[in-house]
């Protein structure tokens, strides 16, 4: 009877040691597998760190280059064709140059210097309206003068330019001939200065054009100001008598 006691003691004592053993060994293997994952957690994050900035500052050359790719496109595609559009024109001197030859304000209109055909056309009206009237003038004084000097009684255009009150009986004909050829040289010369500033405003046209093209993307600093403070000058020796001079000075910045 002990034996058979002792048998069924150490039965169940070994039943209940299995039992134990199937319980702790998959706690074991859930806190294997959790250390497992924190250890390759802890190697794997270092190395993918290193990875991400990677490829950030690959991302980042990529975006700099596509950058500078856009630049230079935008820098090619610049164009100065007439029609442009504002955003990628860019004048030509020579086509510039060429236009304001072709037709006095165009080179203007161009460079997109609209402002500056009014300056332009109202010199050119003014001119033309100067050498008309000279003209006319120089063609009258002219014609009294050919018809005085000749000696054909039925040329008598100069009888028309004589004083009020006067007749062509009692008219001094060497003095009259003076004021005739006075008065032509007079509004030929004005005529001719005329047509002469006509011309210039022409070449003047020209010259603006292409200086406009050429600083058309110039970029001047708007920090345009004049700054004055006062001023100590002393002379060149030093000494007991040595003198200085007050002042102002004047100091501009462009």
């Amino acid at each position: 009877m002990k034996l058979a006691g002792i048998i069924v003691s150490l039965f169940v004592t070994f039943c209940s040691v299995e039992v134990h053993s199937q319980d702790v060994l998959p706690q074991q293997r859930r806190d294997s597998m959790l250390l497992i994952r924190e250890d390759s957690v802890a190697d794997v994050t270092p190395d993918t760190i290193p990875l991400t900035s990677d490829n950030d500052s690959r991302d980042k050359q990529q975006r700099e280059s596509l950058q500078v790719t856009v630049d230079s496109i935008f820098i090619a595609t610049t164009s100065d064709a007439f029609f442009a559009p504002s955003s990628i024109f860019h004048p030509t001197p020579r086509k510039a140059v060429i236009y304001s030859a072709i037709f006095p304000g165009l080179g203007q209109v161009y460079n997109r210097k609209y402002w500056k055909l009014p300056i332009l056309y109202g010199g050119f009206v003014g001119l033309t309206y100067a050498i008309t009237w000279n003209n006319g003038y120089y063609r009258d004084y002219l014609g009294g003068y050919q018809d005085i000097m000749d000696d054909n009684p039925n040329t008598n255009r100069w009888h028309d330019m004589l004083p009020y009150g006067r007749n062509p009986e009692t008219i001094d004909v060497k003095w009259f001939t003076d004021v005739l050829q006075k008065r032509k040289d007079y509004y030929r010369y004005y005529r001719d200065l005329s047509i002469i500033g006509t011309v210039a405003v022409y070449m003047i046209a020209m010259v603006d054009a292409y200086v406009d093209a050429q600083l058309f993307d110039f970029d001047m600093s708007q920090d345009l100001s004049m700054r004055v403070e006062p001023s100590i000058m002393k002379e060149g020796y030093h000494g007991f008598n040595s003198s200085s001079s007050y002042g102002f000075q004047l100091s501009f910045n462009f």
